[in-house]
């Protein structure tokens, strides 16, 4: 049984005896437990201490013993809701492809003040579900971006949207930021990992469900009836959804040009055109460091869909120096072209700076060598994604003095067709500025110039 069961499972319980739904912490810790983590984790993961994660585990745990008639605790939360989800769905009435509910759906539950989470739910009742979305981020000025994708969602109904950048850049905080405004607009609202799901079935079978909404009892015709092509874009027609899809990149093959699916995800280049050419209402958005390839050729065809390359914040992140105390003011725009205006990157530096220098800019940038520190680890994983041909070009790049025209390659390099396809993927993955000339951004640069030392 997967989590999300579970969280809307105990959420409804929970509601149905006190009118209150889960609040994000007692998510953190159901999930957290789920996984078999411990107290320590996953009070590292929320921000706060491990003592206020085990208040708050103790008061679930009593409510939901309360709740249940059983003796809740940490070992034994999972066992004790699968067996009574299970349970419950062994008295479900199944008739062809519909199922229809018993009404006592909690049977350990006392003269539920509110509505039955047993009730079923109609086509029109908003359906919310982001439980995977990170919580408590912090969101920059991107006013600017926030305008461009309601518009594109709202105004020009956009079918498919890719928000892409390197790691750290805001991706996350802007898509959260984002259905935070606009979530009234839609009737169902799932924000999912691909990290969670090995396949794309899984996934596909994942939305569906949470869509229609049916049953988890799945026996194989069920899951092929869920997993057919019409029923998917069907229910897309049917409902109007907005579907977050964070970590595209994990579908995709490292040491391979952008665009080659990993197993399991052979087919979701079918499933993005799909859904970017058939009309519906409803609305896919991406979240990656690459671009697909398919959303290339779907915008170059004007099929509804649209990219957001997700750049620096310039001027505005400033208020990240400010909120460290750093010194020396008038450098802080230096800092930020250097880092290319990378939240996170620049989080990262001012912690060395105060580490190293006190907190002075100045003393830091004196240095000739761009630091990178704790960067390294993030560059890397980008690093370790690209193709053969790839690491050829951007090497060569890393040790240009300046900005090169594409004429000016080598001949013993590459041939034409590797380096222009290099090139192409580079820019898909946002590793290589779109102008003129060839220019590798600053911090990439000095990573990979370290790796022949």
């Amino acid at each position: 049984m997967e989590i999300h069961e579970a969280l809307q499972w105990t959420d409804e319980l929970i509601f149905a005896k006190t009118g209150k739904h889960l609040d994000s912490l007692q998510r953190a810790i159901l999930e957290g437990v789920w996984e078999h983590k411990e107290y320590k984790e996953i009070a590292e993961e929320y921000h706060c201490s491990n003592d206020h994660v085990r208040k708050s585990a103790s008061e679930l745990w009593k409510l939901l013993s309360d709740l249940l008639g059983e003796d809740v605790k940490k070992k034994n939360l999972r066992s004790l809701i699968e067996n009574k989800i299970f349970s419950y769905y062994e008295d479900s009435v199944h008739v062809g492809n519909n199922i229809n509910v018993c009404n006592d759906l909690y049977k350990t539950s006392k003269n539920p003040k509110n509505r039955s989470p047993s009730t079923p739910k109609t086509q029109s009742e908003p359906r919310h579900d982001l439980s995977q979305a990170p919580d408590n981020l912090r969101f920059y000025n991107r006013t600017e971006e926030l305008a461009t994708l309601k518009q594109w969602i709202l105004t020009e109904q956009s079918r498919i949207i890719t928000l892409t950048g390197l790691s750290g850049i805001g991706k996350t905080a802007l898509a959260r930021q984002l259905v935070e405004e606009i979530k009234d607009n839609f009737d169902r609202i799932l924000w999912r990992s691909h990290r969670k799901f090995p396949t794309l079935n899984a996934l596909q079978s994942h939305i569906i469900e949470f869509i229609a909404p049916t049953s988890p009892i799945q026996n194989q015709s069920f899951i092929n009836y869920l997993n057919s092509r019409n029923s998917f874009v069907d229910y897309l027609k049917n409902h109007r959804c907005l579907i977050i899809l964070d970590d595209f990149q994990d579908t995709l093959n490292p040491g391979e040009l952008v665009g080659d699916y990993g197993p399991g995800y052979q087919n979701y280049g079918r499933f993005i055109e799909e859904i970017g050419r058939f009309s519906h209402q409803s609305c896919l958005l991406l979240l990656s460091w690459e671009q697909p390839i398919e959303i290339a050729t779907l915008e170059a065809e004007d099929c509804s869909c649209k990219t957001l390359p997700l750049a620096g914040l310039g001027k505005s992140a400033s208020q990240i120096f400010t909120a460290r105390k750093l010194k020396d003011k008038p450098l802080w725009s230096r800092l930020i072209e250097l880092y290319n205006g990378n939240p996170l990157w620049l989080n990262i530096i001012a912690t060395a700076i105060l580490d190293l220098f006190d907190g002075s800019v100045e003393t830091f940038l004196s240095y000739p060598t761009l630091y990178l520190g704790n960067i390294e680890p993030i560059l890397k994983q980008h690093y370790q994604r690209l193709s053969e041909s790839e690491q050829v070009l951007i090497r060569w790049l890393a040790n240009q003095d300046k900005p090169v025209k594409i004429s000016q390659k080598p001949h013993e390099l590459l041939s034409d067709s590797d380096f222009f396809k290099a090139i192409q993927s580079l820019k898909k993955r946002n590793l290589l500025y779109k102008s003129a000339t060839l220019t590798l951004d600053p911090v990439m640069q000095q990573y990979v110039r370290t790796l022949s030392l």
